[in-house]
Protein backbone atom coordinates (compact mmCIF):
# COMPACT_ATOMS: atom_id res chain seq x y z
CA UNK A 1 0.00 0.00 0.00
CA UNK A 2 1.99 2.53 0.30
CA UNK A 3 5.61 3.17 -1.07
CA UNK A 4 5.39 2.65 2.32
CA UNK A 5 3.10 5.20 2.39
CA UNK A 6 0.70 3.93 4.29
CA UNK A 7 0.06 6.55 6.42
CA UNK A 8 0.55 4.41 9.36
CA UNK A 9 -1.91 4.55 12.20
CA UNK A 10 -0.61 7.42 14.36
CA UNK A 11 0.41 9.19 11.47
CA UNK A 12 -1.54 8.49 8.84
CA UNK A 13 -1.56 5.97 5.72
CA UNK A 14 -2.46 8.13 3.04
CA UNK A 15 -3.82 11.08 3.24
CA UNK A 16 -2.92 12.13 6.38
CA UNK A 17 0.39 11.55 5.28
CA UNK A 18 2.77 11.98 7.80
CA UNK A 19 1.80 16.28 7.40
CA UNK A 20 1.36 18.12 11.08
CA UNK A 21 -1.28 20.90 11.24
CA UNK A 22 0.48 24.41 11.53
CA UNK A 23 1.08 27.78 9.54
CA UNK A 24 2.89 27.00 6.90
CA UNK A 25 6.64 27.91 7.17
CA UNK A 26 9.02 28.09 4.33
CA UNK A 27 7.88 25.52 2.90
CA UNK A 28 10.54 25.56 0.32
CA UNK A 29 13.40 25.13 2.46
CA UNK A 30 12.69 21.41 3.20
CA UNK A 31 11.36 20.70 -0.14
CA UNK A 32 12.80 17.77 -1.29
CA UNK A 33 15.04 14.24 -0.42
CA UNK A 34 17.50 14.22 2.52
CA UNK A 35 20.06 11.87 2.78
CA UNK A 36 22.61 10.51 4.74
CA UNK A 37 24.49 7.78 6.70
CA UNK A 38 23.00 6.81 9.61
CA UNK A 39 25.53 4.59 11.66
CA UNK A 40 24.36 1.38 13.20
CA UNK A 41 26.51 -1.41 15.23
CA UNK A 42 28.36 -3.26 12.18
CA UNK A 43 28.21 -0.53 9.48
CA UNK A 44 26.24 2.33 8.30
CA UNK A 45 22.37 2.28 7.02
CA UNK A 46 21.35 5.04 4.30
CA UNK A 47 18.36 7.17 5.01
CA UNK A 48 16.40 8.83 2.60
CA UNK A 49 13.67 11.19 3.54
CA UNK A 50 11.60 12.37 1.26
CA UNK A 51 9.75 15.85 2.33
CA UNK A 52 6.73 17.77 -0.40
CA UNK A 53 5.01 21.23 0.61
CA UNK A 54 1.14 20.58 0.34
CA UNK A 55 -0.82 23.46 -0.82
CA UNK A 56 -2.60 23.80 2.75
CA UNK A 57 1.04 24.75 4.06
CA UNK A 58 1.81 21.38 5.66
CA UNK A 59 4.07 18.66 4.55
CA UNK A 60 3.70 15.23 2.83
CA UNK A 61 7.26 13.51 4.16
CA UNK A 62 8.17 9.97 4.02
CA UNK A 63 11.61 7.82 5.21
CA UNK A 64 13.06 5.13 2.58
CA UNK A 65 16.26 2.75 4.11
CA UNK A 66 16.72 1.11 0.40
CA UNK A 67 19.20 -1.41 2.35
CA UNK A 68 16.17 -2.68 4.51
CA UNK A 69 13.81 -2.55 1.77
CA UNK A 70 11.94 -0.15 3.79
CA UNK A 71 10.09 2.37 1.78
CA UNK A 72 7.51 5.45 1.62
CA UNK A 73 7.09 4.79 6.38
CA UNK A 74 5.03 7.92 7.08
CA UNK A 75 6.91 11.09 8.85
CA UNK A 76 5.65 13.77 10.49
CA UNK A 77 7.30 17.15 10.13
CA UNK A 78 7.24 20.20 12.71
CA UNK A 79 9.35 22.89 11.86
CA UNK A 80 9.89 26.15 13.82
CA UNK A 81 12.13 28.54 12.85
CA UNK A 82 15.13 26.33 12.09
CA UNK A 83 14.35 23.70 14.51
CA UNK A 84 13.12 20.58 12.86
CA UNK A 85 11.67 17.39 14.47
CA UNK A 86 11.02 14.41 12.25
CA UNK A 87 8.78 11.52 13.95
CA UNK A 88 8.48 7.81 12.56
CA UNK A 89 5.88 6.34 15.16
CA UNK A 90 5.62 3.44 12.65
CA UNK A 91 9.17 2.38 13.86
CA UNK A 92 9.22 3.83 16.89
CA UNK A 93 12.47 6.86 16.01
CA UNK A 94 12.72 10.26 16.00
CA UNK A 95 15.15 13.18 14.46
CA UNK A 96 15.43 16.30 16.18
CA UNK A 97 17.75 18.85 14.43
CA UNK A 98 18.42 22.18 12.49
CA UNK A 99 18.10 23.47 9.32
CA UNK A 100 21.77 24.53 8.45
CA UNK A 101 23.67 26.24 5.94
CA UNK A 102 21.22 28.22 4.22
CA UNK A 103 18.67 25.29 4.16
CA UNK A 104 21.09 22.63 2.63
CA UNK A 105 21.17 20.38 6.04
CA UNK A 106 19.70 18.92 8.16
CA UNK A 107 21.64 17.95 11.47
CA UNK A 108 20.76 16.43 14.96
CA UNK A 109 19.80 13.59 16.73
CA UNK A 110 18.97 10.05 15.49
CA UNK A 111 16.84 7.72 18.24
CA UNK A 112 15.57 4.64 17.72
CA UNK A 113 14.91 1.59 19.88
CA UNK A 114 18.05 0.78 21.65
CA UNK A 115 20.15 3.64 18.98
CA UNK A 116 21.11 7.01 20.20
CA UNK A 117 23.45 8.59 17.93
CA UNK A 118 24.19 11.67 15.14
CA UNK A 119 22.82 12.24 12.29
CA UNK A 120 23.07 14.60 9.21
CA UNK A 121 21.35 14.41 5.62
CA UNK A 122 21.85 16.46 2.96
CA UNK A 123 19.59 17.56 0.32
CA UNK A 124 19.89 14.65 -2.36
CA UNK A 125 20.90 14.76 -5.95
CA UNK A 126 19.72 12.20 -8.23
CA UNK A 127 21.74 9.31 -9.56
CA UNK A 128 24.35 10.19 -11.98
CA UNK A 129 22.55 8.04 -14.13
CA UNK A 130 19.13 9.37 -13.57
CA UNK A 131 20.93 12.56 -14.12
CA UNK A 132 22.31 11.33 -17.71
CA UNK A 133 18.69 10.11 -18.65
CA UNK A 134 17.14 13.25 -18.09
CA UNK A 135 19.58 15.04 -19.80
CA UNK A 136 19.93 12.84 -22.65
CA UNK A 137 16.34 11.83 -23.33
CA UNK A 138 15.64 10.25 -26.42
CA UNK A 139 12.73 10.24 -28.23
CA UNK A 140 10.15 7.49 -27.76
CA UNK A 141 8.73 5.81 -30.45
CA UNK A 142 4.91 7.14 -29.54
CA UNK A 143 3.13 9.62 -28.98
CA UNK A 144 3.38 12.09 -25.49
CA UNK A 145 0.69 14.76 -24.85
CA UNK A 146 -0.38 16.98 -21.59
CA UNK A 147 -3.20 16.38 -21.17
CA UNK A 148 -6.05 18.15 -18.47
CA UNK A 149 -9.12 16.42 -17.38
CA UNK A 150 -12.14 17.26 -14.86
CA UNK A 151 -13.58 15.44 -11.93
CA UNK A 152 -17.01 16.78 -12.30
CA UNK A 153 -18.59 15.87 -8.79
CA UNK A 154 -15.69 17.49 -6.62
CA UNK A 155 -14.64 20.14 -9.32
CA UNK A 156 -11.28 18.94 -9.80
CA UNK A 157 -9.09 19.57 -12.43
CA UNK A 158 -6.46 16.98 -12.92
CA UNK A 159 -3.34 16.98 -15.17
CA UNK A 160 -0.97 14.39 -16.64
CA UNK A 161 0.76 12.68 -19.61
CA UNK A 162 -1.05 10.94 -22.27
CA UNK A 163 0.62 8.49 -23.99
CA UNK A 164 -0.16 6.96 -27.01
CA UNK A 165 1.41 4.10 -29.35
CA UNK A 166 2.19 5.38 -32.96
CA UNK A 167 -0.58 4.86 -35.75
CA UNK A 168 -4.21 5.97 -36.15
CA UNK A 169 -5.48 3.19 -33.67
CA UNK A 170 -8.28 2.25 -31.76
CA UNK A 171 -6.27 1.25 -28.91
CA UNK A 172 -6.41 -0.18 -25.36
CA UNK A 173 -6.10 2.30 -22.88
CA UNK A 174 -5.33 1.97 -19.41
CA UNK A 175 -5.12 4.79 -16.36
CA UNK A 176 -2.31 4.17 -13.43
CA UNK A 177 -3.82 5.06 -9.79
CA UNK A 178 -0.61 6.03 -7.54
CA UNK A 179 -0.25 4.80 -3.92
CA UNK A 180 -1.07 6.51 -0.82
CA UNK A 181 0.60 10.12 -0.56
CA UNK A 182 0.32 12.66 -3.03
CA UNK A 183 2.67 10.95 -5.81
CA UNK A 184 3.82 13.21 -8.97
CA UNK A 185 2.27 11.56 -12.36
CA UNK A 186 5.37 9.21 -12.59
CA UNK A 187 5.42 8.07 -8.37
CA UNK A 188 9.24 9.21 -8.83
CA UNK A 189 11.06 8.24 -5.89
CA UNK A 190 15.19 8.72 -5.67
CA UNK A 191 15.40 8.57 -9.59
CA UNK A 192 12.93 5.29 -9.67
CA UNK A 193 9.82 6.48 -12.18
CA UNK A 194 7.62 3.64 -11.28
CA UNK A 195 4.81 5.42 -13.53
CA UNK A 196 6.90 6.86 -16.39
CA UNK A 197 8.41 2.83 -16.13
CA UNK A 198 5.22 1.25 -16.39
CA UNK A 199 3.79 3.84 -18.70
CA UNK A 200 6.66 3.53 -21.10
CA UNK A 201 6.73 0.00 -21.32
CA UNK A 202 2.96 -0.26 -21.99
CA UNK A 203 2.75 2.14 -24.56
CA UNK A 204 5.55 0.49 -26.01
CA UNK A 205 3.39 -2.67 -26.26
CA UNK A 206 0.29 -1.27 -27.60
CA UNK A 207 -1.60 0.45 -25.45
CA UNK A 208 -2.72 4.03 -24.73
CA UNK A 209 -1.34 4.77 -21.01
CA UNK A 210 -2.96 7.86 -18.48
CA UNK A 211 -0.58 9.13 -15.55
CA UNK A 212 -1.21 12.03 -13.64
CA UNK A 213 -0.25 14.30 -10.59
CA UNK A 214 -2.65 13.29 -7.43
CA UNK A 215 -4.79 16.06 -6.01
CA UNK A 216 -3.05 18.85 -4.88
CA UNK A 217 -0.01 17.94 -6.38
CA UNK A 218 2.16 19.27 -9.19
CA UNK A 219 -0.21 20.38 -12.18
CA UNK A 220 -3.70 19.42 -10.07
CA UNK A 221 -5.80 21.45 -8.63
CA UNK A 222 -8.01 20.10 -5.38
CA UNK A 223 -6.30 19.23 -1.68
CA UNK A 224 -5.09 15.77 -1.48
CA UNK A 225 -5.37 15.95 2.42
CA UNK A 226 -8.68 16.49 2.91
CA UNK A 227 -9.63 13.06 0.77
CA UNK A 228 -10.47 9.83 1.61
CA UNK A 229 -10.18 6.63 -0.86
CA UNK A 230 -13.50 6.72 -2.34
CA UNK A 231 -13.02 10.30 -3.35
CA UNK A 232 -10.03 8.89 -5.48
CA UNK A 233 -12.55 6.37 -6.92
CA UNK A 234 -14.08 9.64 -8.76
CA UNK A 235 -10.81 10.51 -10.31
CA UNK A 236 -10.25 7.28 -11.46
CA UNK A 237 -13.97 7.00 -13.12
CA UNK A 238 -12.42 11.06 -14.79
CA UNK A 239 -9.62 9.33 -15.80
CA UNK A 240 -11.57 6.39 -17.96
CA UNK A 241 -13.97 9.02 -19.09
CA UNK A 242 -11.50 11.24 -20.41
CA UNK A 243 -9.69 8.68 -21.91
CA UNK A 244 -13.21 6.97 -23.94
CA UNK A 245 -13.69 10.13 -25.22
CA UNK A 246 -10.30 10.39 -27.07
CA UNK A 247 -10.89 9.08 -30.57
CA UNK A 248 -8.07 7.06 -31.44
CA UNK A 249 -9.20 4.62 -27.91
CA UNK A 250 -11.26 2.22 -28.08
CA UNK A 251 -13.39 2.96 -25.72
CA UNK A 252 -14.55 -0.30 -24.32
CA UNK A 253 -11.22 -1.21 -23.78
CA UNK A 254 -9.95 1.17 -20.85
CA UNK A 255 -8.87 -0.27 -17.45
CA UNK A 256 -7.11 0.55 -14.37
CA UNK A 257 -3.89 -0.06 -13.12
CA UNK A 258 -3.25 0.75 -9.36
CA UNK A 259 -0.32 0.16 -6.93
CA UNK A 260 -0.92 -0.37 -2.97
CA UNK A 261 -3.93 1.94 -2.08
CA UNK A 262 -4.57 2.90 -5.85
CA UNK A 263 -5.23 -0.91 -6.74
CA UNK A 264 -7.84 -0.38 -4.21
CA UNK A 265 -8.95 2.45 -5.31
CA UNK A 266 -8.99 0.95 -8.95
CA UNK A 267 -11.20 -2.58 -7.93
CA UNK A 268 -13.44 -0.04 -6.08
CA UNK A 269 -13.94 1.72 -9.56
CA UNK A 270 -14.92 -1.96 -10.89
CA UNK A 271 -17.59 -2.36 -8.18
CA UNK A 272 -19.43 0.60 -9.65
CA UNK A 273 -23.17 0.20 -9.77
CA UNK A 274 -23.79 1.69 -13.17
CA UNK A 275 -22.53 -0.64 -15.87
CA UNK A 276 -20.58 2.49 -17.94
CA UNK A 277 -18.26 3.12 -15.25
CA UNK A 278 -16.69 -0.20 -14.84
CA UNK A 279 -13.81 -0.56 -16.34
CA UNK A 280 -12.79 -3.10 -19.04
CA UNK A 281 -9.94 -4.65 -16.64
CA UNK A 282 -8.21 -3.90 -13.14
CA UNK A 283 -4.19 -4.61 -12.95
CA UNK A 284 -3.70 -4.93 -8.52
CA UNK A 285 0.18 -4.16 -7.87
CA UNK A 286 0.26 -4.51 -4.44
CA UNK A 287 -3.55 -4.22 -3.31
CA UNK A 288 -4.24 -5.13 -0.14
CA UNK A 289 -6.89 -7.58 1.06
CA UNK A 290 -7.24 -7.33 4.88
CA UNK A 291 -8.95 -4.07 6.68
CA UNK A 292 -6.85 -0.77 6.59
CA UNK A 293 -6.20 -1.08 10.48
CA UNK A 294 -5.02 -4.90 10.45
CA UNK A 295 -2.42 -4.22 7.38
CA UNK A 296 -0.98 -1.29 9.46
CA UNK A 297 -0.71 -3.12 12.18
CA UNK A 298 1.18 -5.86 10.87
CA UNK A 299 3.31 -2.84 8.94
CA UNK A 300 3.85 -1.76 12.41
CA UNK A 301 5.60 -4.62 13.81
CA UNK A 302 7.62 -5.58 10.74
CA UNK A 303 9.05 -2.37 10.77
CA UNK A 304 10.19 -2.27 14.43
CA UNK A 305 11.67 -5.95 13.86
CA UNK A 306 13.77 -4.39 11.19
CA UNK A 307 15.12 -1.62 13.47
CA UNK A 308 15.91 -4.05 16.34
CA UNK A 309 13.05 -3.16 18.51
CA UNK A 310 12.60 -6.16 20.78
CA UNK A 311 9.41 -8.39 21.70
CA UNK A 312 8.55 -5.74 24.83
CA UNK A 313 9.25 -2.86 22.80
CA UNK A 314 6.75 -3.94 19.65
CA UNK A 315 4.11 -5.68 22.34
CA UNK A 316 3.93 -1.96 23.75
CA UNK A 317 3.47 0.04 20.53
CA UNK A 318 1.01 -1.93 19.16
CA UNK A 319 -1.33 -2.22 22.41
CA UNK A 320 -0.95 1.45 22.61
CA UNK A 321 -1.81 1.51 18.52
CA UNK A 322 -4.96 -0.76 19.21
CA UNK A 323 -5.73 1.47 21.68
CA UNK A 324 -5.83 4.16 19.42
CA UNK A 325 -7.77 2.73 16.47
CA UNK A 326 -10.79 1.61 18.66
CA UNK A 327 -10.76 4.85 20.43
CA UNK A 328 -11.26 6.57 16.87
CA UNK A 329 -13.77 3.74 15.42
CA UNK A 330 -15.46 3.57 18.71
CA UNK A 331 -16.23 7.78 18.99
CA UNK A 332 -18.13 9.31 16.42
CA UNK A 333 -17.78 13.11 17.65
CA UNK A 334 -14.51 14.02 16.47
CA UNK A 335 -14.15 16.31 19.44
CA UNK A 336 -14.35 13.41 21.98
CA UNK A 337 -11.90 10.80 19.80
CA UNK A 338 -9.50 13.61 20.15
CA UNK A 339 -9.88 13.66 23.89
CA UNK A 340 -9.28 9.78 23.93
CA UNK A 341 -6.56 10.13 21.68
CA UNK A 342 -5.04 13.13 23.24
CA UNK A 343 -4.89 11.52 26.68
CA UNK A 344 -3.58 8.41 25.42
CA UNK A 345 -1.05 9.68 23.54
CA UNK A 346 0.03 11.65 26.73
CA UNK A 347 -0.36 9.01 29.03
CA UNK A 348 2.09 7.02 27.19
CA UNK A 349 5.64 6.58 26.94
CA UNK A 350 6.29 7.91 23.91
CA UNK A 351 7.30 11.44 24.78
CA UNK A 352 4.74 13.52 23.01
CA UNK A 353 4.24 16.66 24.01
CA UNK A 354 0.78 18.43 24.11
CA UNK A 355 1.23 20.08 20.64
CA UNK A 356 2.46 16.87 18.87
CA UNK A 357 -0.40 14.79 20.64
CA UNK A 358 -3.25 17.60 19.22
CA UNK A 359 -1.70 17.04 15.57
CA UNK A 360 -1.91 13.37 15.83
CA UNK A 361 -5.43 13.38 17.27
CA UNK A 362 -6.18 15.32 14.31
CA UNK A 363 -4.33 13.09 11.52
CA UNK A 364 -6.48 9.76 13.11
CA UNK A 365 -9.82 11.63 13.04
CA UNK A 366 -9.41 13.02 9.77
CA UNK A 367 -11.65 11.81 6.98
CA UNK A 368 -9.13 9.92 5.00
CA UNK A 369 -7.92 8.05 8.27
CA UNK A 370 -11.60 6.93 9.29
CA UNK A 371 -12.43 5.82 5.78
CA UNK A 372 -9.41 3.96 6.10
CA UNK A 373 -9.49 2.13 9.20
CA UNK A 374 -12.61 0.63 8.73
CA UNK A 375 -12.27 0.08 5.18
CA UNK A 376 -12.65 -3.80 4.67
CA UNK A 377 -11.64 -4.77 1.12
CA UNK A 378 -13.47 -7.84 0.83
CA UNK A 379 -16.76 -6.48 1.36
CA UNK A 380 -16.07 -4.98 -2.07
CA UNK A 381 -14.73 -7.40 -3.79
CA UNK A 382 -18.02 -9.76 -4.71
CA UNK A 383 -18.93 -6.79 -6.13
CA UNK A 384 -16.57 -6.13 -8.92
CA UNK A 385 -17.58 -6.49 -12.70
CA UNK A 386 -14.16 -7.20 -14.70
CA UNK A 387 -11.38 -9.45 -15.03
CA UNK A 388 -8.28 -8.77 -12.76
CA UNK A 389 -4.70 -9.50 -12.37
CA UNK A 390 -3.68 -9.43 -9.00
CA UNK A 391 0.31 -9.09 -8.31
CA UNK A 392 2.24 -8.98 -5.26
CA UNK A 393 5.97 -9.46 -4.36
CA UNK A 394 7.09 -11.65 -1.27
CA UNK A 395 9.60 -9.20 -0.08
CA UNK A 396 6.93 -6.53 0.24
CA UNK A 397 7.19 -5.28 4.46
CA UNK A 398 4.14 -2.64 3.73
CA UNK A 399 1.14 -5.31 1.90
CA UNK A 400 2.27 -9.18 2.80
CA UNK A 401 1.76 -11.08 -0.19
CA UNK A 402 0.60 -14.44 1.27
CA UNK A 403 -2.10 -12.59 3.95
CA UNK A 404 -3.57 -10.11 1.16
CA UNK A 405 -3.36 -11.77 -1.68
CA UNK A 406 -5.47 -15.02 -0.54
CA UNK A 407 -8.35 -12.60 0.60
CA UNK A 408 -8.33 -10.69 -2.49
CA UNK A 409 -8.55 -14.00 -4.98
CA UNK A 410 -11.25 -15.60 -2.72
CA UNK A 411 -13.44 -12.33 -2.55
CA UNK A 412 -12.92 -12.11 -6.66
CA UNK A 413 -13.52 -15.20 -7.51
CA UNK A 414 -17.36 -15.27 -6.03
CA UNK A 415 -17.74 -12.50 -9.22
CA UNK A 416 -17.35 -15.28 -11.56
CA UNK A 417 -15.07 -12.91 -13.44
CA UNK A 418 -11.85 -14.37 -14.73
CA UNK A 419 -8.87 -13.99 -12.18
CA UNK A 420 -4.94 -14.33 -12.49
CA UNK A 421 -3.15 -13.89 -9.24
CA UNK A 422 1.08 -14.20 -9.10
CA UNK A 423 3.17 -14.23 -5.97
CA UNK A 424 6.56 -12.69 -7.31
CA UNK A 425 9.63 -14.17 -5.22
CA UNK A 426 11.96 -11.80 -3.82
CA UNK A 427 9.93 -8.47 -5.19
CA UNK A 428 9.61 -5.79 -3.00
CA UNK A 429 6.76 -3.14 -3.01
CA UNK A 430 7.91 -0.60 -5.50
CA UNK A 431 8.06 -3.96 -7.81
CA UNK A 432 11.85 -3.83 -7.89
CA UNK A 433 13.24 -7.48 -7.70
CA UNK A 434 16.46 -8.34 -5.92
CA UNK A 435 19.01 -5.98 -5.87
CA UNK A 436 21.44 -8.61 -6.76
CA UNK A 437 19.39 -8.13 -10.67
CA UNK A 438 19.68 -4.75 -10.49
CA UNK A 439 21.09 -3.68 -13.80
CA UNK A 440 24.53 -1.25 -13.80
CA UNK A 441 23.76 2.37 -15.67
CA UNK A 442 26.84 4.71 -16.17
CA UNK A 443 28.81 2.53 -13.64
CA UNK A 444 25.94 2.95 -11.03
CA UNK A 445 23.84 -0.45 -10.10
CA UNK A 446 19.93 1.04 -10.60
CA UNK A 447 16.67 -0.31 -9.58
CA UNK A 448 14.48 -1.57 -11.93
CA UNK A 449 11.12 -3.18 -12.80
CA UNK A 450 10.53 -6.48 -11.68
CA UNK A 451 10.69 -8.46 -15.46
CA UNK A 452 8.81 -10.88 -14.19
CA UNK A 453 6.04 -8.63 -13.50
CA UNK A 454 6.41 -7.06 -17.29
CA UNK A 455 5.71 -10.70 -18.23
CA UNK A 456 2.53 -10.99 -16.43
CA UNK A 457 1.70 -7.85 -17.17
CA UNK A 458 2.45 -8.27 -21.15
CA UNK A 459 0.34 -11.57 -21.27
CA UNK A 460 -2.62 -10.40 -19.32
CA UNK A 461 -3.22 -7.31 -21.38
CA UNK A 462 -2.55 -8.64 -24.61
CA UNK A 463 -5.97 -9.74 -25.76
CA UNK A 464 -7.17 -6.21 -24.88
CA UNK A 465 -4.56 -5.05 -26.94
CA UNK A 466 -5.55 -6.87 -29.92
CA UNK A 467 -9.05 -6.86 -29.56
CA UNK A 468 -9.12 -3.11 -29.54
CA UNK A 469 -7.69 -3.27 -33.59
CA UNK A 470 -11.16 -5.70 -33.89
CA UNK A 471 -14.81 -5.21 -34.19
CA UNK A 472 -15.37 -7.68 -31.91
CA UNK A 473 -15.54 -6.85 -28.40
CA UNK A 474 -13.02 -9.09 -25.67
CA UNK A 475 -15.03 -12.13 -24.20
CA UNK A 476 -15.22 -12.86 -20.44
CA UNK A 477 -17.24 -14.15 -18.13
CA UNK A 478 -20.04 -11.93 -16.65
CA UNK A 479 -20.50 -11.81 -13.14
CA UNK A 480 -23.94 -13.31 -11.71
CA UNK A 481 -26.71 -11.39 -9.86
CA UNK A 482 -25.32 -10.26 -6.50
CA UNK A 483 -26.82 -8.27 -3.80
CA UNK A 484 -26.74 -4.63 -2.72
CA UNK A 485 -23.78 -3.82 -1.19
CA UNK A 486 -24.32 -2.73 2.53
CA UNK A 487 -22.22 0.09 2.15
CA UNK A 488 -21.95 1.16 -1.27
CA UNK A 489 -19.72 4.30 -1.74
CA UNK A 490 -21.35 7.51 -2.63
CA UNK A 491 -23.61 7.84 -6.14
CA UNK A 492 -21.62 8.02 -9.29
CA UNK A 493 -22.59 10.99 -11.64
CA UNK A 494 -21.97 10.17 -15.54
CA UNK A 495 -18.59 12.01 -15.84
CA UNK A 496 -18.05 15.34 -17.89
CA UNK A 497 -15.79 15.05 -21.01
CA UNK A 498 -12.93 15.78 -20.20
CA UNK A 499 -10.56 18.78 -21.99
CA UNK A 500 -6.95 18.37 -23.42
CA UNK A 501 -4.39 20.42 -24.60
Amino acid sequence: MQKLLLFLLCLTWAGIVGATPREPVEPPRLSGQWQGPLKVPGGALTLVITIVPLSNGTYYAALDVPQQHISRMPVEVELKDDNLTLRMEQAGSRFEGKVLAGGSQLSGTWQQPGLKTELTLSRGTAPAAAQATKKLRLTPPYRESEVTFYNPDDKIKLRGTLTLPNGEGPFAAVALLSDSGPQDRDSELQGYRLFGILADYLTRHGMAVLRFDDRGVGKSGGDYARSTTADLVGDAQAAMEFLRSRPNVAASQVGLLGHGEGANVALLAAAAPAPEEVPAFVVSLAGYGQPGRDVLRRQQGEIMRLIGADGGQIKAAQGLYDQLIEAVRQTPNQAAARAKIIALLRGSNTGVDEAMARARATQLTSPWARFFLDFDPATRLPLVRCPTLLLNGTADLQVAAGRNLSVLQHGLHQTHQLVQAHRLAGVNHLFQPDRAQWPIVAGEQQPAFSQEAFNYLRDWLLPYVNQAKAPVPVTVRRAAPRPKPLTPLRSQSRRGVAAAR
